[in-house]
C-alpha cells in the first residue's frame, strides 16, 4: 500500500506546470520551445499553440511570428496586453460608479427601468418610452460598494483568461452582446416599474462562455460548473436579484461562445459574428414585443 501511494504521489510531481503558472498542471507543450503552458497562455498558431514569448520574440524552431500570423483559439489576433479591455471594462465600470456616488440623481438617468410612473399616468421615462439606450447604461452601473465590487472581481478572474482566449474583438461581441440579452429578457419578464443594473448580465455571459472554451480545450469542467452552481443559487436565492439578466447572460454567453470556439476555420468570422448578430436580433425582437406590451 505504501509502495503504490508513493508511486502515485511521483506521478503526480511529474505532470507539468505551465512555466508562467507553476499552479496550473497542463499537457499541452509550446510547439517552438516545447515548454508547458496552460489555457491562459496558448496562442493557436497553423500548427499546435505557441506560447506568449515566442509569439513576441520569434524565438524557437518555427517561422517567425511576422510570418506565421499566431491566432488565438477563436482565430483572433494576438494582442501584447491580453487583458487590456477587461482593464478598460472595469475602468468604465468604475467611473460611473464614482459619478453616481457623486450625484445620486444620476442613477434615474441610468438604470434599466421599463416604464415610469406607473398607470394611469402618462410614461415619462423608460424605455418603453424610447430610451432604449438604458440597455446599455444600465451594464455599467451600480449602486452599491458590494455589488460594484463583487462584480468587477468576477470579471477581472474571469474576463482576463477569456480576453487572451478569444482576442480583443471576439471578447468584447460576447461581453456586449450577453449583457444586451439580459438587459433584454429583464425588460421582458420583469416588472416595468422595477429598475435593474450591474453587469451581472455580461458577466454571466462571459461564465457561459468560459465553459464552452474549457469543454472545448478539453480541461476539467467541474471548477467552472461548480463556480456557476454557486452563482445560480446565490441568483434565485437573494430576493434582490434580477434573475433574468443573469441566465439571459449565461443563454447568450453559450450561444456566441459555442461559435467563437467552434466555428469553421473557412468561416469562422462569418459564423462567429453571425450568432451575435443573430442573437441581438432577438433581443431587439423580445424589447419591441415588450414595449408594444407597455404602450
Amino acid at each position: 500500500m505504501d509502495q503504490a501511494e508513493g508511486s502515485a504521489q511521483d506521478a503526480a510531481r511529474s505532470v507539468p506546470v505551465c512555466y508562467r503558472h507553476p499552479d496550473r498542471e497542463t499537457g499541452v507543450r509550446c510547439t517552438r520551445c516545447d515548454r508547458p503552458i496552460c489555457p491562459e497562455c496558448m496562442i493557436s498558431a497553423s500548427v499546435g499553440f505557441q506560447c506568449p514569448d515566442c509569439v513576441r520574440s520569434g524565438s524557437g524552431t518555427g517561422h517567425a511570428a511576422s510570418a506565421s500570423r499566431p491566432r488565438t483559439v477563436a482565430g483572433g489576433t494576438v494582442a501584447a496586453d491580453p487583458r487590456l479591455l477587461t482593464k478598460i471594462l472595469i475602468g468604465i465600470n468604475i467611473a460611473v460608479f464614482i459619478a453616481v456616488q457623486a450625484d445620486k440623481s444620476l442613477l434615474d438617468q441610468l438604470v434599466l427601468i421599463g416604464v415610469w410612473p406607473p398607470k394611469p399616468y402618462a410614461p415619462t421615462m423608460g424605455v418603453a418610452d424610447g430610451e432604449w439606450y438604458r440597455l446599455v447604461t444600465s451594464m455599467f452601473t451600480h449602486q452599491e460598494y458590494w455589488h460594484i465590487g463583487f462584480n468587477m472581481l468576477s470579471l477581472w478572474w474571469i474576463g482576463g483568461p477569456l480576453e487572451a482566449a478569444l482576442g480583443r474583438a471576439r471578447y468584447l461581441a460576447v461581453y456586449f452582446v450577453s449583457g444586451l440579452a439580459g438587459g433584454a429578457l429583464t425588460y421582458l419578464l420583469a416588472s416595468p416599474t422595477e429598475a435593474s443594473l450591474g453587469a451581472s448580465g455580461a458577466i454571466f455571459g462571459l461564465f457561459g462562455a468560459t465553459a464552452v472554451l474549457m469543454r472545448r480545450l478539453r480541461y476539467d469542467m467541474r471548477p467552472v460548473i461548480a463556480l456557476l452552481v454557486i452563482n445560480l443559487v446565490i441568483t434565485f436565492g437573494w430576493g434582490s436579484i434580477a434573475w433574468q439578466a443573469h441566465i439571459g447572460g449565461l443563454v447568450a454567453g453559450v450561444v456566441t461562445g459555442y461559435a467563437m470556439v467552434h466555428a469553421p476555420r473557412e468561416r469562422r468570422a462569418l459564423v462567429q459574428y453571425g450568432t451575435c448578430a443573430l442573437v441581438l436580433v432577438v433581443a431587439v425582437v423580445l424589447t419591441l414585443v415588450r414595449t408594444a406590451q407597455l404602450t
